[in-house]
């Protein structure tokens, strides 16, 4: 970018201030302020003459920027020299007639004041794109913001910016200075704790790019005459070294003009000084002592780089970074061009390749189409003879049905009886594993309750112990009685919720019992009926004219007299359901069915009566148990 783009940037500013309409068109009075403060900003004599003479047809209308541009080359841009005139205070003027436009009052609430705006509208200008309107590309404000983030030693998060760019894509393609000032004062772009830091990152940041300075801060130099060490404020520049009494740049002290021949070495210490360097010029050698060595490596670097840019004819390190990262993008964009391209032409062969498969599949299809014509006509000759087949199948089995429709009604009987028994077995099964499942309950109710006896017991001992102590620690002993106390009270409850629990499970286990006492009655049941069934039917014979089935839906005392066998078994179940607590007798007529038993039937019984048994012991020793357990709670 050359001198006069870089001028002609801030200039259009100023111009579309002035361009109310927005239509690129000033009137010529507006363009004669504008001519004269610019003269006057660049310090070039000014001329009223040559605008009127300029635009001599053209006085009663407004003036196109495209009738301003050769003027402001022929008689303002040309005429302008760089080192002739302050760039700072021409583009202050530029900034203070388009910001009474479009900078907005609450821009300067935020982040930045109205003084960080026009350093970063000078910034923005310079790593803007030479292309109007004036827009900053995403890699610059980047750019930009990172050396900002830097200046304040924090390292930049590109969350904001990103949420930005989802927000508005259309910043994708360039953000303008107005855009850019309103997100930095918002916050949204960097985060600060306070407007202070922020403005002294942005002047730092103002001064090394804008300012060309590459480099600041306090050494020692050697004086000529007196040969005696000042502290002094240096600040180096592309061309020149100037040193100050302060920072605050108020006394310049001198300065060190350099140009390509110029040398910067490290000396040796001496007269108390360390960290010494030299720079020779052509007519002086000046010594300097930094404060370490990272310090002086540091200076002579940036010497050294300000001495390959004189000696390359470049003005400005930034300038010369951005016409890099310029170049690079441009190489890019062409790399991924020719990318794209390549692609292109893959896609396109992928495309043939996958016409002449279809092709292929096509000429496949209709072959394969053909085969299966082929093969239908033939099925279709098979299925007509295969129907003549099963006309005569089916008279053939239309006999066969007949003969074998007895034996279905009598597999269907068989197969009632046997999904009758297997639900039966189902139960007594589902009786059993609830059966199992209460004890194991139990069992582990029981464990839970003598844990808790165990625990009764050891807090009495404690209790006791406790009683024993002197009276010294008498306060002590009554603080802990009570907590212990307290903790009897909790375990004392908890064995009373697991009685209630146990008591449940006895009420389920009993429950359970005359589950399995019903689900034994049914399956004996149909077991005899499934014996009753499975004698065979002799010619000519009735199911069922053999032995008179017995009417079931008679009272007790018209069905017949039980046998012998059947009254004792009948009598010990029902003496054992007596016995249990709470144990309802069922009905002889629901339980009992009217038939005679077997000798292998009265030994199922026999051993059912037995587990009765075992089962009613085993609930007896655990009422037991319980009542000691109560014992034991009311003693403590």
């Amino acid at each position: 970018m050359d001198f006069k783009s870089e001028l002609l940037k801030s200039i259009w500013y100023a111009f579309t201030a002035l361009d109310v309409e927005k239509n690129g068109k000033v009137s010529k009075s507006q363009l004669k302020v504008l001519s004269h403060n610019l003269y006057t900003a660049l310090h070039i004599p000014h001329d009223p003459v040559a605008l009127e003479e300029h635009f001599q047809d053209n006085d009663d209308g407004p003036v196109s920027n495209e009738g301003y541009m050769p003027y402001l080359n022929k008689y303002i841009l040309a005429k302008a020299n760089d080192g002739t005139f302050d760039k700072e205070t021409f583009d202050d003027l530029c900034w203070m007639m388009t910001a009474k436009k479009n900078y907005k009052p609450g821009m300067e609430a935020g982040l930045c004041s109205r003084k960080d705006a026009f350093k970063l509208w000078c910034l923005f200008n310079m790593l803007s794109e030479d292309r109007y309107p004036l827009v900053m590309i995403p890699e610059e404000v980047e750019y930009l913001l990172k050396k900002i983030a830097s200046a304040m030693s924090l390292e930049w998060e590109r969350n904001g910016l990103d949420d930005c760019y989802c927000q508005d894509p259309t910043l994708l393609d360039g953000m303008t200075v107005w855009t850019f000032l309103e997100l930095m004062g918002s916050g949204r772009l960097l985060k600060s704790e306070g407007t202070g830091a922020v403005s002294l990152a942005v002047d730092e940041v103002f001064q090394e790019m804008y300012h060309d300075v590459l480099k600041k801060g306090y050494m020692w130099k050697k004086g000529l005459v007196r040969r005696n060490w000042n502290e002094r404020w240096f600040v180096l520049k592309p061309s020149v070294i100037q040193y100050y009494v302060s920072e605050d740049l108020k006394e310049k002290k001198g300065e060190i003009l350099l140009d390509k021949r110029c040398v910067t070495e490290a000396i040796q210490d001496k007269e108390g000084r360390r960290c010494l360097f030299c720079i020779k010029t052509a007519n002086r050698t000046f010594e300097i002592s930094a404060s370490d060595l990272k310090h002086r490596l540091e200076w002579m670097q940036a010497i050294q780089t300000a001495i390959r840019l004189l000696a390359e004819g470049k003005r400005s390190l930034h300038k010369e970074l951005k016409l890099r990262r310029r170049e690079n993008r441009e190489q890019s964009s062409k790399q991924q061009t020719l990318q794209g391209l390549q692609e292109e032409k893959r896609q396109e062969r992928q495309i043939q390749e996958r016409e002449q498969l279809e092709a292929e599949a096509l000429h496949k299809e209709e072959e394969e189409r053909e085969q299966q014509q082929h093969m239908q006509r033939a099925l279709e000759r098979q299925l007509r003879e295969a129907e003549k087949a099963r006309a005569n199948m089916e008279t053939e089995i239309a006999q066969k049905e007949a003969e074998s429709e007895k034996q279905r009604l009598r597999i269907r009987e068989l197969e009632m009886i046997q999904k009758a028994l297997e639900k039966a077995l189902e139960a007594e099964i589902l009786a059993r594993v609830e059966e199992e499942r209460a004890r194991v309950r139990q069992a582990s109710l029981l464990e839970e309750e003598e844990d808790k006896l165990k625990q009764l017991s050891r807090l009495k001992q404690e209790q006791e112990a406790l009683l024993q102590q002197t009276q010294q620690e008498k306060h002590e002993i009554l603080q802990d009685m009570t907590e212990k106390a307290q903790a009897l009270k909790v375990a004392s409850l908890e064995l009373e919720k697991l009685q209630e629990s146990r008591q449940k499970s006895n009420q389920f286990l009993e429950e359970a019992k005359k589950k399995l006492c019903r689900a034994s009655c049914h399956v004996k049941h149909w077991n005899v009926q499934l014996n009753r069934l499975m004698k065979p039917i002799s010619p000519g014979g009735h199911v069922g004219h053999d032995q008179p089935a017995l009417n079931t839906e008679l009272p007790v005392h018209q069905r017949g007299a039980f046998a012998s066998n059947e009254f004792i078994v009948k009598k010990q179940l029902c003496n054992t359901d007596r016995r249990l607590p709470g144990a309802h007798i069922p009905n002889s007529q629901s339980v009992w069915p009217s038939r005679l038993y077997s000798e292998g039937e009265e030994e199922e019984e026999e051993e059912e009566e037995e587990e009765v048994q075992e089962q009613l012991r085993k609930v007896s020793l655990t009422e037991t148990d319980s009542k000691r357990c109560e014992t034991n709670r009311s003693s403590h």
